[in-house]
């Protein structure tokens, strides 16, 4: 049962990842061939005359019918039986090959559809835009809001039955509790963020610093994206919070979750982000806008390296640094290519990882001739150099573990120094002074304010770079970082209790607090806007929405299925209790909300809620929505919550 655990716990990121590992043909588990034919042929056959339609897009059609047919059956039957597997193993279609599907093809479907490739080296994340359209078409058609076996089910008659049978805080009770076990600077959060003042936030829509500075003085306006994952923007949005400029925030969508106002295209054109309006002035590149807040602000601290900020020095001092600068973000510059070319490239992948490896020790020596000053690049302070240097050393340490198992980033040791992560695969020498510099980092609010998690950058890079490779040594990781396995081998990696650092592969972030300080954390932000977090849950539960976009894990135009809400609701007030309060001292009552929703809606509603808070665990944003210590707590609280359903239909 463990198996068949693992399994259904991650069945909803299956459609997305569907979507992004390129192979071609689809795989299934247990029941995979039954779910299918579940699918009327009618159905196959309209799915592979619209391919056939379409053939002279280079696309596996093959591929994209199986996995369009999958993507429509998970949700609608006993999705136990084809996920685990499909979570790791089922991909998208490649621009590959073309096929013309026949009455022949479709009986290979279903043959293929039921088999395992087992050839998973340098698997691709791409993204065939006309597969994703007509998919999600088919989806769209296909899918049906309210399933038909609970239709009659009113949410009145189950609101009845859970009074009835498990009694449950409501949302102000938990609020209040919350707020008895909160801090004063934890209190005072939403107001702080609200004034754009106190501890910075991915949530501000203004930032002031001090109250003495009044709003209407403000002189710049940054426009970011929503989910926080540009690495261009949190440039900028690093140099802002370090000097400590004034600014108000403007959040616009990424092409790969979504459409971008009208307004903004006036302002840019070309859509691209981030744009920064300084002093009625615009400035469209993130490199220029990072110059102009250096030279415009005079009185506020510089970012430049000490000797060219120093009136002291000598023209031939200030040269060399200028000089010494510029081999700098050039080498910067070298990592990202050396980087991109190992990470989506499908060509000499031997090669690309030994140009990679080069340039990488050179940064290391770098920062290694530099700690006799200091942590950072040019010494004891954080420069222009280490803005430009972080989003990508960030993104880098989280993209090369989990897509090709090379590890640079590791946790510290109990005595203080840095350790080698306990895990397989590594056979790649150790980076201490790339280490030192990420613990500097660490140190600073402008950068935690700005760090994401591996989750969040493993799962939003491929829709940005049009694809990523796998090597052979990264499925350990990469089940780790989504939540499927702990890197012993032990369990999922998302389940209470809770490994330190993920198991050695993450390094926890200590500055947020301690456990309890995470968990009211994710509490706050649940109790915060319950309406609008039960009703995107819900959308797990519902159907996709058109027009369908890049990011494997982004559907804004879902349809949500309102039916679960009230079940979706009562289970997110018990799973903050438990954060609360200990997941033993509510395992019980978890337990009998499992029983009664089970009982009086069936399996097939069970099963949709099921499918609603796994659609909210996977879609936690670091730091869109909180930092990754609360993030950690709500994923496994969901997933204690899930298990409660699992394990009664396992005892059914």
């Amino acid at each position: 049962s463990a198996s068949v655990r693992l399994r259904f716990r991650f069945y909803v990121r299956t459609n997305a990842m569907n979507k992004n590992k390129n192979q071609s043909t689809t795989t299934t588990t247990n029941g995979g061939t039954n779910s299918i034919i579940r699918i009327s042929m009618n159905t196959l056959t309209i799915l592979s005359v619209i391919c056939s339609t379409f053939s002279f897009f280079s696309t596996t059609t093959h591929a994209f019918v199986s996995s369009q047919v999958n993507n429509y059956s998970y949700n609608r039957i006993n999705i136990r039986k084809n996920n685990y597997n499909l979570k790791t193993k089922e991909n998208a279609a490649t621009s590959t090959v073309t096929a013309t599907v026949t009455a022949n093809s479709i009986l290979s479907l279903i043959i293929l559809s039921a088999q395992r490739d087992k050839n998973n080296n340098n698997k691709v994340k791409f993204n065939n835009p006309i597969t994703s359209i007509l998919g999600d078409m088919a989806d769209s058609m296909l899918g049906n809001v309210m399933p038909s076996k609970y239709a009659s089910q009113s949410s009145e008659n189950l609101e009845t039955k859970f009074k009835e049978s498990v009694s449950i805080a409501s949302w102000d009770d938990i609020r209040q509790s919350l707020k008895s076990k909160q801090t004063d600077e934890e209190k005072a959060f939403r107001s702080n963020v609200a004034k754009g003042i106190g501890p910075p936030s991915p949530l501000n829509k203004i930032r002031l610093f001090d109250e003495s500075v009044r709003e209407e003085d403000v002189r710049v306006t940054l426009y970011r994206d929503h989910a926080s994952w540009c690495p261009y923007c949190q440039k900028v949005w690093m140099t802002l919070e370090e000097k400590r400029i004034p600014y108000k925030i403007e959040k616009v969508n990424m092409r790969c979750y979504g459409e971008k106002p009208s307004s903004f295209m006036k302002l840019q054109p070309n859509g691209n982000i981030p744009v920064a309006i300084i002093d009625g002035q615009l400035y469209n590149q993130s490199n220029d806008i990072i110059y102009a807040l250096e030279r415009l602000f005079p009185n506020h601290k510089s970012i430049l390296p000490p000797k060219m900020n120093d009136k002291n020095n000598s023209k031939e001092e200030e040269e060399e640094e200028r000089f010494k600068t510029q081999q700098l973000l050039r080498l910067e510059r070298d990592l990202f290519s050396v980087w991109m070319y190992w990470l989506t490239g499908n060509f000499d992948q031997e090669g690309s990882k030994q140009r990679f490896l080069q340039v990488l020790s050179q940064v290391e020596q770098t920062l290694q001739n530099s700690n006799t000053k200091g942590d950072f690049f040019m010494g004891d302070q954080i420069t222009i150099v280490d803005i430009m240097f972080a989003p990508f050393l960030e993104r880098i340490c989280a993209s090369l573990l989990y897509f090709k198992g090379f590890i640079i980033r590791v946790p510290p040791s109990k005595n203080g120094n840095t350790a080698t992560a306990t895990t397989t695969h590594n056979e790649y020498p150790s980076y201490p002074a790339i280490n030192k510099w990420f613990d500097a980092m660490e140190t600073l609010s402008s950068y935690q304010l700005t760090k994401s998690d591996y989750y969040t950058h493993c799962w939003d890079l491929p829709p940005q770079l049009g694809g990523c490779t796998y090597s052979k040594d990264s499925e350990p990781y990469e089940k780790a970082i989504n939540g499927e396995r702990a890197i012993d081998g032990n369990g999922g990696s998302w389940d209470l209790p809770l490994s330190p650092h993920n198991g050695g592969i993450e390094p926890d972030w200590t500055w947020c607090g301690d456990e309890s300080a995470a968990l009211r954390e994710a509490v706050e932000r649940l109790t915060f806007n319950t309406e609008a977090i039960t009703n995107f849950a819900a959308r797990g539960a519902g159907r996709k929405g058109m027009p369908a976009y890049s990011a494997a894990l982004s559907d804004p135009n879902a349809v949500p299925n309102d039916s679960v809400n009230i079940s979706i609701d009562c289970c997110l007030r018990l799973i903050s209790l438990a954060m609360l309060e200990g997941a033993n001292t509510h395992q019980h009552s978890i337990n009998l909300l499992a029983q009664t929703i089970y009982t009086n809606a069936g399996k097939e509603y069970s099963n949709d809620v099921v499918a609603s808070l796994a659609y909210l665990r996977d879609r936690i944003g670091v730091p869109r929505d909180m930092r990754l210590p609360a993030a950690r707590q709500l994923r496994a609280h969901l997933n204690w919550a899930i298990e409660a359903f699992i394990s009664l239909q396992d005892q059914q």
